[in-house]
């Protein structure tokens, strides 16, 4: 019996490996006929048995816990140099039955952007990189694959008085992080990136390029925050640049528990959304090593970048927040360029160009999740926290603030619904390498734990979330992605009541839900 229940296993398997062969065969020869003729898609084709197939998808893979044997590989990878290309992987994926992953940086928490349960392939967006700046207009058109770090490079080879609002990784990539919304330091003087985009270039599910005014502004909108691998494969985002002074002013101050950091984070918690907007204050609660006692402890930074010199930073501080006890010895003047280093946490004098540095295998294994906030957190809340981080081990606790820009730009304005009335997001991050000898389910149990026991101090109906923040535990829906209810369950922690107007947006473009990941957007009732 056991001989015979074995047989059938191994028949199965060589079918379903026939069968993806002959759909991978189906593909490949669809590819050549819809693409220029004078840039050929045969060198952008990466098959498994290709010397460089695990260096490609390594490269882009920024989770080991998405790199292991059990990880499903994808049958190719097209790295695209051709918008033709993309247009055919599209195309041609769709009328052989394949999924497609786009992936642009790879910086996806949950690694949807090259993981599937059912067979795909990888549309690597990495060759997208070619940043145009136009300052007569204080613009610029950014490809998908570009970095923030190539893109503040760019902009800051051109102009010292120019910026953009975006998050503070320099290898995180355009296309994911602008369609998730896109956060950073200049957040409270700016508002989000989807806040200063002007116009898009996409491939839809027929594979027709679409820019603003031919895709409509409903699809426009949805883009700007929706998540763009829910509704197309983005190509380039056009977006206003933002000014800023030449001289900006940054600062870092660390307190422990037995410095009074409970009480610091408890009055920046009642503060640090109304600060002047031209004022950002971050919090970081990290474990770090006692020197007196030799033990694990809680440490709190406070790090800031203001827009404006130390002359008038301090009399902000003094009268808004004494409590933080800011000296002008903490403080540091420097370009905003160079702000983007201090920020990215590389060392004092690093030249700028590190910007445009990839990193080409992943380091660590992690696990996120968020929350918002907005009622202050009480020191008990604080302490729970503190306690439970020290228990999980390895990991953080990030407080971004709101207020300014923020609470000035209505939650239906794009798919980001955490506008006015929160005081700031949490991020959780646990991260660990294969030298540390850690049990990735009981690490990322522990995490869980203690996301479970802050629910009294957030937002609740929903428990919103981060979409950039990526969390497959507040739900996702690998077996059916167009159960409607299921994905109503993250559809709302993420977007709110914009959620629906997301579904209705899909159903017109993407009806036949093509473009599908663990926790893209259904279509819903148009």
């Amino acid at each position: 019996m056991k001989l015979s229940v074995f047989f059938i296993l191994f028949i199965t398997l060589v079918c379903l490996a026939a069968s993806d062969d002959s759909t991978l065969e189906s593909f490949l020869h669809c590819l050549p006929s819809h693409v220029n003729s004078s840039n050929p898609i045969s060198k952008a084709i990466i098959k498994p048995s290709d010397p460089s197939f695990q260096s490609a998808l390594e490269a882009r893979v920024k989770n080991l816990r998405f790199l292991t044997p059990a990880t499903p590989k994808p049958l190719a990878i097209i790295a695209a140099t051709d918008e033709s290309h993309v247009q055919a992987t599209v195309v041609c994926a769709k009328s052989s039955g394949l999924q497609i992953r786009v992936r642009s940086g790879g910086h996806d928490y949950e690694g949807l952007s090259y993981r599937s349960e059912v067979p795909f392939i990888i549309l690597d967006m990495f060759n997208f990189n070619k940043i145009l700046i136009q300052l007569s207009n204080e613009t610029a058109w950014v490809e998908a694959g570009a970095t923030l770090g190539e893109l503040y490079y760019q902009i800051a080879n051109q102009s010292r008085i120019h910026a953009f609002p975006g998050g503070v990784c320099p290898t995180v990539a355009t296309g994911g992080h602008f369609s998730g919304g896109g956060y950073g330091n200049l957040m409270r003087k700016f508002g989000l990136s989807v806040d200063n985009i002007i116009d898009a270039r996409i491939v839809d599910a027929n594979g027709t390029i679409l820019d603003r005014q031919s895709m409509g502004e409903d699809l426009f909108w949805a883009i700007r925050g929706g998540g763009g691998a829910s509704f197309g494969v983005i190509l380039s985002w056009r977006i206003n640049l933002v000014r800023v002074p030449e001289i900006v002013t940054i600062f870092q101050i660390g307190r422990t528990i037995e410095q009074g950091a409970a009480d610091i984070l408890h009055r920046w918690q009642e503060v640090a959304p109304y600060l002047d907007k031209d004022l950002f204050i971050r919090a970081t609660s990290t474990i770090v090593n006692s020197t007196i006692k030799g033990e694990k402890m809680i440490e709190v930074s406070f790090i800031g970048l203001f827009l404006g010199q130390i002359d008038r930073l301090l009399p902000l501080i003094n009268e808004s927040f004494p409590e933080l006890g800011l000296q002008k010895i903490d403080c540091e003047e420097l370009s905003w360029i160079e702000s983007t280093l201090f920020f990215a946490d590389f060392p004092k004098g690093t030249p700028i160009d590190v910007l445009l540095q990839k990193p080409s295998k992943p380091e660590f294994y992690s696990k996120g999740k968020s929350d918002y906030v907005k009622v202050v957190i009480p020191k008990s809340g604080l302490e729970t926290l503190w306690k439970m981080m020290l228990e999980v081990g390895l990991m953080f606790a990030q407080f971004n603030p709101y207020g300014g820009r923020m609470g000035e730009v209505s939650e239906t304005s794009t798919p980001f619904p955490h506008r006015a009335g929160y005081r700031f997001l949490i991020q959780y991050s646990t991260n660990w390498q294969e030298n540390d000898g850690i049990d990735t389910e009981k690490q990322i149990n522990l995490l869980r734990e203690l996301y479970d026991a802050m629910a009294p101090y957030v937002s609740k109906k929903p428990r919103e979330a981060f979409l950039n923040y990526r969390d497959d535990d507040i739900g996702s829906n690998p077996s059916n992605f167009t159960n409607f209810n299921e994905s109503k369950v993250y559809g709302h922690k993420y977007f709110k009541n914009n959620f629906i107007k997301l579904t209705k947006v899909k159903a017109r473009v993407d009806p036949d839900n093509f473009f599908k990941h663990q926790q893209s957007i259904p279509p819903g009732f148009v």
